[in-house]
């Protein structure tokens, strides 16, 4: 088995069992201050986009935004995740994909520039928004959606090398026009079931 290889399989098996303990956290806190019973996921975030914009949680308002934290290092599980938001929203009645926004925010700001993500994201959708920023906006976005993330170098890897790969939860988000968490979708979910997953909320919500 080459390096390549193993490295790839490694990547997946964090993925997984990084998303079984969220998973296992979601379901002890999957409840609102007013116990609502409603999962406390979303809200307000400041990033930077691909084209240097600074965008904010508020500019997605009126639309859905069906959102993916990943970085583009990535060496499989991110892009095959993109690939499926994107063909999702192809599979949908252009009515209804019009009113999703797919959203790209990276969990790696270190080495995801500006010019990392407009090189990136226009390969899954012609419409997905990339969004980047400083440590601290990282952070805090991730914070806001509960999205687990870490670095993680090779057994004897120095920790100043730029090689790592990072760890981290891989769920697509479903928000609401008005911002608040409608649903997810786990990895490894087909085009087809995400697209009639969302189909299914919008028809429902307008």
């Amino acid at each position: 088995m080459s390096k390549k290889t193993l490295v790839i399989i490694l990547a997946i098996a964090l993925v997984l069992g990084i998303g079984l303990t969220y998973r296992l956290m979601m379901m002890g806190s999957e409840t609102t201050s007013s116990g609502s019973g409603a999962a406390v996921i979303g809200g307000p975030f400041e990033l930077v986009d691909q084209n240097g914009q600074t965008r904010t949680e508020q500019d997605f308002r009126g639309k859905y935004m069906l959102i993916y934290f990943g970085y583009t290092y990535c060496p499989d599980v991110c892009p095959t995740e993109l690939q499926v938001m994107g063909n999702a929203l192809d599979t949908l009645d252009p009515e209804i994909a019009n009113e999703v926004t797919p959203v790209f925010i990276s969990v790696d700001p270190e080495r995801d520039t500006v010019d990392a993500i407009a090189a990136y994201v226009p390969h899954f959708h012609e419409r997905m928004v990339g969004l980047t920023g400083t440590l601290e906006q990282t952070t805090a976005a991730a914070k806001t959606f509960r999205v687990y993330y870490a670095k993680a170098y090779a057994e004897g890897e120095s920790k100043d090398s730029d090689s790592y790969l990072m760890d981290h939860s891989s769920f697509v988000y479903l928000i609401g026009r008005d911002g608040s968490f409608v649903r997810h979708f786990n990895y490894g979910t087909a085009p087809e079931d995400m697209a009639k997953g969302i189909a299914e909320v919008v028809k429902k919500n307008g």
